[in-house]
């Protein structure tokens, strides 16, 4: 008996599927009214946003123009601050070597600690503690700056001369920690407070990360032998990376624009000095705070455009870090 191979019957031909195009349409018009709604709020609030930002820049280019063409001195290198003089004679060089200092000096302290204290609140410390520690540092962060600077002026400062003696025992042979008495009323001085002031956003926003990181892994690492603190340098580390950079960026932000706390502490001065215990120096915001209230129409226009340097500064500090972080995508916590 013959047995005949039968060829399989060939598939039933597809059914006219529609195009991407056509199938975006038909999902835009599934989507419900509230996500119209919502849609429309998010995308409005974002445009909205750039408005704003972009209408801050127009306003400070503006008034900046308006006496930067009749200042006599160099915008970038002059040591003088005289905007209410005819003609003007004003620079922002000791301003911002004192800005950029005091924020590097006061992030130079304040990272390290900030993420010591958040993966002990969220890796180490028992619940309770947690809890209690985690509570006060909120309470820091909701501190003025004026009691800060308060704080500073009558409690830290006649207190760092001890700090500044042994600093100039050991390191005062570099210049850089040479003490030569004084008030110490310096641009040290107000980067250490500037790092208590920022200690507590950096670790808030640093622990929720630490937080997020995922369970699964650090169950793994210990189910292979890894100790708490190698589980925490291979697993939690990498994943709150981008989040510890975003922290330390708003921090900085904090740092580079605090006027209060800044003006209440340091003896400000227009000259650049080799030691960081030296009295004397100033920054954007201190020295904006110190003179807009007695400045004419030109020198308020020459703070402004002191102003728009801060703000250039800003967004580059912020630019930068998004860049950082885009750079390490594997650290953010998306593959997890």
């Amino acid at each position: 008996m013959d047995i005949t191979t039968q060829s399989p019957a060939p598939p039933p031909a597809p059914a006219d599927r529609p195009s991407p195009s056509e199938q975006k349409r038909a999902a835009r018009g599934a989507t419900r009214p509230g996500d119209r709604v919502f849609l429309g709020l998010s995308r409005g609030s974002g445009i909205l946003l750039l408005v704003i930002m972009a209408a801050i820049a127009v306003f400070l280019t503006y008034r900046a123009s308006l006496v930067l063409s009749k200042n006599e001195g160099n915008f970038l290198t002059t040591f003088e601050w005289n905007a209410t003089a005819s003609p003007p004679v004003f620079g922002i060089a000791v301003l911002a070597f004192g800005t950029v200092i005091t924020s590097i000096i006061a992030m130079v302290i304040a990272v390290p600690v900030a993420v010591g204290i958040a993966l002990f609140l969220t890796h180490y410390a028992p619940k309770k503690l947690s809890g209690t520690i985690a509570y006060v540092i909120d309470l820091l962060a909701a501190v003025p700056s004026i009691v800060y600077g308060l704080w500073g002026a009558l409690f830290l400062v006649p207190h760092m001369t001890g700090l500044f003696y042994w600093l100039d025992d050991y390191f005062g042979w570099t210049g850089i920690f040479e003490y030569q008495g004084g008030a110490p009323r310096t641009l040290l001085t107000v980067g250490i407070l500037l790092a208590i002031m920022i200690l507590p956003i950096i670790t808030n926003v640093s622990r929720e990360v630490f937080r997020q990181a995922p369970q699964m892994h650090q169950e793994a690492a210990l189910a292979l032998g890894a100790t708490r603190w190698e589980v925490i340098r291979m697993s939690v580390i990498p994943f709150g990376r981008s989040g510890v950079i975003s922290a330390s960026m708003l921090g900085l932000g904090r740092a580079l624009g605090e006027t209060m706390a800044v003006a209440t502490v340091l003896s400000p001065d227009f000259l650049i000095h080799t030691s960081l215990l030296d009295p004397g120096g100033g920054t954007f915001a201190q020295n904006i705070a110190a003179k807009f209230s007695e400045a004419n129409d030109q020198g308020r226009d020459a703070l402004i455009a002191s102003g728009l340097v801060l703000f250039v500064i800003t967004l580059l500090v912020n630019g930068a870090a998004r860049l950082i972080i885009a750079r390490r995508k594997e650290y953010s916590g998306a593959n997890a």
